[in-house]
């Protein structure tokens, strides 16, 4: 029982302690044991935050859909972009994600040069984009071009593409 003031109650309707005594101010050695199990909770999710974020964790296959095109994007200020040497612009709500699959702000990847897979929507303005990891970039060929992605055969399982 701690009892670090007496407030309102009197030492005598205190409950009796065993004969003991009925007060028990708190103490320095009483406090440490919650110290110490929030410091070896707080390395243990550390540790595991760290074992789960290496890249061989990080390096699960990311499913790209049948219409997704291969090319160079070069984001401007936002939402002006240029992609594939051509100006265009960022449809409202674009998702850009980043080789780790987390969404990244356009804003804060301005003036950068990125080989990316994307997908158009109905005007033609960039809907989705996924930042190529070097293990993504290898899988060749990729279509660069809607006929291409038209006439290609594309194995959604392997996410590869055949010509034929």
């Amino acid at each position: 029982m701690y009892v670090v003031g007496l407030g309102a109650l009197s030492a005598d309707r205190l409950p009796a302690c065993n004969g003991r005594s009925r007060i028990h101010f708190l103490q320095p050695l009483d406090d440490t044991m919650y110290r110490c199990a929030s410091a070896t909770l707080a390395v243990a999710i550390a540790a595991s935050t760290a074992l789960t974020s290496t890249p061989s964790a990080a390096q699960v296959q990311r499913n790209f859909p049948p219409n997704a095109l291969r090319g160079e994007l070069v984001v401007g200020d936002p939402p002006q972009i240029l992609l594939n040497g051509r100006a265009s612009q960022l449809a409202p709500g674009t998702r850009i994600r980043g080789q780790n699959n987390m969404l990244q702000m356009s804003g804060s990847l301005s003036g950068t040069r990125l080989i990316v897979h994307y997908t158009l929507d109905l005007g033609g303005q960039l809907a989705d984009v996924w930042i190529l990891r070097p293990d993504e970039l290898a899988k060749r060929p990729w279509p660069k071009t809607l006929l291409e992605a038209q006439t290609w055969v594309f194995d959604f399982g392997a996410q590869t593409w055949a010509k034929p």
